[in-house]
């Protein structure tokens, strides 16, 4: 199973991912921790439905 880092998008391995971050009680998955970061910084910017 991958799931998709909100940030870069990317396909990642929950189990490798290099951080996560609970969110509205969802746990999002990040590749790397600037996503991470970037995630945390402004969470509804990558968690809105409007694109």
């Amino acid at each position: 199973m991958t799931v998709v880092d909100p940030v870069c998008k990317m396909q990642i391995d929950p189990q490798k991912a290099a951080g996560q971050s609970q969110y509205k009680g969802q746990t999002y998955y990040f590749c790397a921790p600037g996503c991470k970061a970037a995630f945390d910084k402004d969470p509804e910017k990558y968690t809105s439905r409007s694109h």
